[in-house]
């Protein structure tokens, strides 16, 4: 961080804004980083002296205590460790998230749905905070796709290796004749872009509809028009929003998610990074899976990219994702050289 300061204090440096918003930032995750490994360093250096005492003294209470900080103070190393990984130009920013029904009708609808659960429950156990931005209701049950925000720390970085198709395996709730069905969702997600990064959007470029809110709220709908639907005309990008009583907070959040996939679009014809995610994009269908959840005739989920597998179906699904996101970032990070 000297470094840093050192180039921060040299004559011209914030002649570049965009360097001199850049290095700051840097210099405050390189701050971040190192005060969390102190914590981490302290917490052990506490249980080593706890330990030492409860040797001498044969006290098993403290040694119980131990056994608890011991396997707290792995899990915040796994998470640091995953955090040392997430090197991305936008792995920081807050996520934006879209889910889409595939091939398999009313069970791939539920299934997009049980997606949904799956990261909001993620979300939770990530301190993460939640909106769904718009949702579009299956035909019989479930839900055809839903964009939702994720904010927090790390919350693109942590979001990106869901990037592709889930295939479901299991006996249909749906099917009197209990068959077993397979059903496709695709995941995609995109970094919330920064409100200092410039965006060109003209507003002759923009067509902006409003509509009533639709859904399951009943009487809680709201029977305005707050509704928005914007489509950017030269890109043919069309975002909606509904989730908020307010027309102007749903025309604000809507211009949130254009100005994001408008950035992204452009940094797809820069970066093979970025457009690397996008191949990832394929039909929602056989064949293109990253990941396979298993429900019958066995009980198993397995990530076709690193080959981790997890036989506790429940706790998956119930948002513990952590040794598939892992894997994926370390087999990124063995690629780059960053895993030493």
């Amino acid at each position: 961080m000297d470094e840093l300061d050192k180039i921060m204090s040299k004559a011209g440096f914030w002649d570049d804004p965009q360097k001199a918003r850049e290095v700051p930032r840097e210099r405050t995750r390189l701050a971040d980083r190192l005060e969390s490994w102190t914590v981490l360093d302290n917490e052990r250096e506490e249980i080593e002296i706890l330990l030492e005492m409860a040797l001498e003294e044969a006290d098993e209470e403290t040694g119980q205590e131990i056994t608890g900080r011991l396997a707290t103070l792995e899990k915040r190393l796994d998470h640091f460790e995953i955090e040392r990984m997430l090197s991305g130009a936008h792995d920081l920013n807050n996520a934006i998230v879209d889910i889409h029904a595939g091939a398999g009708g009313t069970e791939a609808q539920d299934w997009a749905e049980m997606l949904l659960r799956m990261y909001m429950r993620y979300a939770d156990r990530q301190g993460f905070t939640a909106q769904v931005v718009d949702m579009l209701e299956g035909d019989e049950a479930g839900i055809k796709s839903v964009t939702f925000t994720l904010a927090g720390k790390f919350a693109f970085g942590l979001m990106r290796p869901e990037i592709g198709i889930h295939r479901l395996v299991r006996i249909s709730p749906f099917d009197a004749s209990n068959r077993r069905h397979t059903s496709f969702a695709s995941v995609f997600v995109v970094p919330e872009i920064d409100d200092d990064i410039v965006i060109d959007i003209q507003d002759k470029d923009l067509r902006v509809d409003t509509y009533r809110a639709s859904g399951a709220g009943g009487q809680h709908v709201n029977k305005t028009s707050s509704a928005v639907r914007i489509t950017h005309l030269p890109t043919g990008i069309v975002v909606q929003c509904q989730d908020e009583k307010s027309q102007h907070r749903n025309k604000d959040l809507a211009m949130k998610v254009l100005r994001a996939r408008l950035y992204q679009l452009e940094e797809e014809k820069k970066a093979a990074e970025i457009k690397a995610i996008h191949d990832n994009k394929k039909d929602i269908a056989w064949g293109s899976q990253i990941r396979s959840y298993v429900l019958h005739p066995y009980r198993l989920i397995k990530d076709h990219r690193t080959q981790v597998e997890v036989g506790n179906v429940d706790a998956v699904l119930d948002g513990d994702l952590d040794a598939f996101v892992q894997a994926y970032l370390l087999e990124g990070a063995n690629k780059q050289g960053l895993s030493g």
